[in-house]
């Protein structure tokens, strides 16, 4: 490989993949991190550190010539962004360019043409692409985007152009309220992304959210790695992915796989991507193209036997070129929960803390990508997800049992942590039959799970006689020692 070293212009769990796929192919990784992130996993995993910044993102993961000075001095050859931050700025992309680092991703172009919402929709309408009826206009003041709101008709849903991830996304139901959502929209999307440009879509209230992998080699040659399902999210953000979806038929699978293609083919794209589709009544909407790595992309590997971080790196390297054996079926299934630190007790309050004892229940074909570590703090800078449990099957049932199992047997001491609302929703009736739309958690969890007194005080009174044990036969060790004298899951 001419590629040698690579910085990481992120943190957490995507971090810390990018990392072992370094190891794996021989490369020394940098990591560009905050103040905050001192002392991370991926900190500790990391070959060389460079710290680009305090805690705020807008002084660090979002600061540009930061990232890319950290990146020059540690001689780094290369940037990975990973997801989220700085993964999708084209300027970013260009930066690293003018700086003579390869970007691991798409070229500046093609995140211009793609990663940019409005742009995107342009581009699909010039190649015939079916889209959501919407408005992505140029003037964006108060008066006239509520007028397109009365003009594409109730419900409409405001979104940010220049990122997804669900920040600076508004659903509108009722017009005395559509000028404060599209404010507040515009305010997150502002300081999210950089940019308060906004644009609207009519709202599908019975919609699935399906996804196809796309991955374009060092040649430019494109193919769709089969698709993901999404539907289960929560305020926009989702929860849990599977692959491949129990909702296409494979007529469905097959239209949908090309329109992806095309689209991606269109801008010229290179390495990993995703073009998301809403899927109602057997008709199927364009919806955005994610011109990154996905949080989900474990899911499409385990069924499909590839690494899309190693394809990313070696792309990059003008070293990846598809063939024959490259073009796979998926085999069994497999689906992954985002596992964050918050309570389910309280509509998912964010949980901070330093993590007790962490224990993930290893097994076949069990997959955990996880950031922290015993010992490691959960702050309130940035998202709160811990981890993600992937399990892989031979059916979509038995991942389902499977995925149960693992997260009952699964250890986080220190914080309260969303793993029994996660059971609750893969128990569910509509999960198991694969019927749920994106208004699933509105309709059955949307205030999180009903407090489980009896468990609760089961608990309490559990660590009160470990306590009291602890006390009287082990007088040396104090609460801060005992990981079992804090609350964690399901209270």
């Amino acid at each position: 490989m001419k590629l040698k070293k690579i910085a990481i212009a992120n943190r957490g769990e995507v971090a810390v993949r990018i990392i072992k796929a370094c190891e794996e192919l021989g490369l020394q990784t940098v990591l560009l991190h905050s103040d905050a992130d001192r002392g991370s996993r991926a900190f500790r995993m990391s070959d060389f550190q460079i710290c680009i910044g305090p805690a705020p993102t807008s002084e660090s993961y979002l600061n540009i010539e930061a990232n890319i000075q950290g990146a020059l001095a540690a001689g780094a050859d290369a940037v990975h962004p990973g997801f989220g931050f700085l993964s999708e700025n084209a300027d970013f992309a260009l930066a690293c360019e003018k700086a003579g680092l390869k970007f691991i991703g798409p070229s500046s172009e093609a995140i211009r043409k793609l990663g940019n919402k409005i742009s995107f929709k342009r581009l699909a309408q010039s190649a015939g692409l079916p889209l959501i009826p919407g408005y992505e206009g140029d003037d964006q003041s108060i008066p006239k985007l509520l007028t397109e709101v009365e003009k594409i008709g109730l419900p409409v849903i405001v979104k940010a152009a220049a990122g997804g991830g669900g920040r600076g996304m508004k659903l509108i139901r009722e017009m005395t309220e559509a000028k404060d959502q599209i404010e507040s929209a515009q305010r997150e999307a502002k300081s999210a992304f950089g940019s308060e440009k906004v644009f609207l879509e009519k709202y599908l209230d019975r919609a699935k959210h399906i996804e196809f992998q796309i991955f374009g080699d060092s040649t430019g040659k494109i193919h769709h790695l089969f698709d993901r399902e999404c539907s289960v999210q929560r305020r926009h953000q989702k929860i849990i992915e599977e692959a491949t979806s129990p909702s296409l038929t494979d007529d469905l699978r097959r239209q949908m796989g090309e329109v992806a293609v095309t689209i991606a083919t269109v801008a010229n794209y290179k390495s990993a991507g995703t073009v998301e589709f809403l899927l109602q009544d057997n008709k199927f909407y364009l919806l955005e193209v994610n011109t990154r790595l996905q949080v989900e992309h474990p899911v499409t590997e385990e069924v499909l036997g590839v690494d899309l971080v190693k394809m990313q790196i070696l792309t990059a390297d003008n070293s990846f070129v598809f063939d024959a054996k490259d073009i796979r079926i998926p085999k069994g299934h497999s689906i992954e929960c985002r596992v964050y630190a918050e309570n389910p007790y309280m509509n998912g309050m964010p949980s901070t803390g330093k993590l007790g004892t962490v224990h993930w229940p290893e097994g076949p074909r069990r997959r955990f990508e996880f950031g922290f570590d015993s010992g490691d703090v959960i702050t309130s800078h940035y998202d709160p997800m811990i981890a993600k449990v992937i399990v892989w099957d031979e059916t979509r049932p038995r991942a389902i049992e499977k995925m149960i199992r693992v997260l009952k047997d699964s250890t986080i001491f220190g914080v309260h942590t969303n793993i029994p609302y996660l059971i609750a929703i893969l128990s569910h009736d509509e999960f198991i039959k694969g019927t749920m739309t994106t208004r699933f958690i509105e309709h059955y969890f949307a205030d999180g799970l009903k407090s489980n007194h009896d468990e609760i005080n089961r608990k309490k009174l559990s660590q009160e006689i470990y306590k009291n044990l602890v006390q009287k036969f082990v007088p040396q060790q104090t609460e801060a020692q005992s990981p079992w004298l804090t609350f964690w899951r399901g209270v």
